[in-house]
């Protein structure tokens, strides 16, 4: 742990790298997967096993947040970490995200985003002064910059407008944000799948000498490749010595594809969603459990794992779960599935640490291919 925010790489092997970020609440091991608490839980998990499969920090979202329990109750409840029994870093996103999922229901000016709200239809006007508000009421150590996040494909006039007002958000939140000792704001590349707007969004980002950068805008409707593309354009502009976030992304392939790239940390819904939904991750790719095939298999999901819900329940008994809908059929998957993904960074990381990294990517891929065991 550190009174003070700082991160440090411990080695690279090509543009991989990994490390760790410290903060008065803990230490981040990067490269780093966030399981996503939008609402102040990890859907379908205690916290506790959310900690114990290795996970070092979650996120909040500070739309959702802000609409209920509210923040500022939130603040009198002694902050997000005492109320959900979290002592370690949260990172919340900044309500960008939701002024592209939420079009219907927003307004976005310069000030910033008037939302009709999901829940009662009560409106909440959010500009860059009051998301960071919001995430200091919170008590976020890592506080996101409000941007304007664009679904893709969209025109070049309209990804250059949204990357530009989102630069002047990101000057107004580091005003607000001030000095907050141990505590940091990260800025958000933009530029959709411009390059030369990717470049100039990181440039200006770069010149405000935040404590963080993410990429943001990606993994909403481009191919992989486009992302993978965006990511070689834009990590080579941000700062070596500072953390790189990709958000909102994403699959095992997508993650490892990003490290490979220069990204330190990740989130996504993903694992949590696709396990209340019976698809599962492993080691050996996606498994859906709903297929008649698992109705009758005595086997479990990896019996390597050593996550219970993969290693000591049948694929019968989850395949059971699933499709009576039963509520833990989704507990049990969704632990597995964040398991897997643990697993996974775990990999990454001490791939990178020993120089083996890419051949640690062949052999997953490879195994990825290699698909699931034969039915029974």
């Amino acid at each position: 742990m550190s009174d003070v925010f700082r991160f440090d790489i411990a080695a690279t092997d090509g543009a991989a790298r990994t490390g760790a970020i410290s903060m008065p609440r803990g230490t981040v091991r990067t490269p780093a997967f966030m399981p996503v608490g939008t609402a102040g839980t990890v859907k379908a998990m205690y916290l506790d096993q959310v900690r114990d499969l290795g996970a070092d920090i979650i996120l909040g979202n500070t739309y959702h947040l802000m609409l209920r329990p509210g923040a500022e109750r939130v603040a009198r409840l002694g902050g997000l970490h005492d109320l959900i029994r979290w002592p370690h870093p949260i990172l919340t996103d900044s309500g960008g995200f939701q002024v592209m999922s939420l079009s219907g229901l927003r307004k976005l000016d310069e000030q910033g985003v008037t939302f009709q709200s999901h829940v009662d239809g009560s409106r909440h006007h959010m500009s860059p002064e009051r998301s960071i508000e919001i995430q200091g009421l919170l008590g976020a150590d890592i506080q996101m910059q409000l941007d304007e996040c664009v679904a893709l494909p969209a025109n070049r006039s309209e990804v250059e407008r949204a990357m530009e007002m989102s630069v002047r958000w990101a000057e107004r939140c580091k005003t607000a944000f001030g000095d907050q000792p141990g505590k940091a704001m990260f800025g958000i590349v933009q530029g959709g799948d411009q390059p030369d707007l990717r470049v100039k969004s990181a440039e200006a980002l770069k010149a405000l000498d935040l404590k963080g950068y993410a990429v943001g805008g990606l993994a909403v409707g481009e191919p992989q490749d486009v992302m993978l593309a965006m990511l070689e354009t834009t990590c080579p502009v941000l700062p070596s010595e500072k953390p790189r976030y990709l958000m909102g992304v994403g699959t095992p392939d997508d993650i490892i594809k990003s490290v490979a790239r220069g990204i330190d940390m990740f989130d996504c819904v993903m694992p949590t969603r696709a396990g209340r939904h019976g698809l599962a991750f492993t080691r050996r790719g996606r498994i859906n459990l709903r297929n008649a095939r698992h109705a009758e298999d005595t086997r479990p999901l990896d019996e390597q794992s050593s996550c219970p819900a993969s290693r000591d329940y049948s694929r019968a008994y989850l395949h059971h779960l699933v499709r009576a809908n039963e509520a833990l059929g989704g507990m049990l998957l969704t632990w597995n599935n964040l398991s897997y993904y643990q697993d996974l960074m775990r990999g990454i990381r001490q791939a990178i640490a020993d120089g083996r990294f890419a051949d640690f990517m062949a052999e997953t891929q490879d195994e990825w291919a290699r698909g699931d065991i034969a039915p029974r």
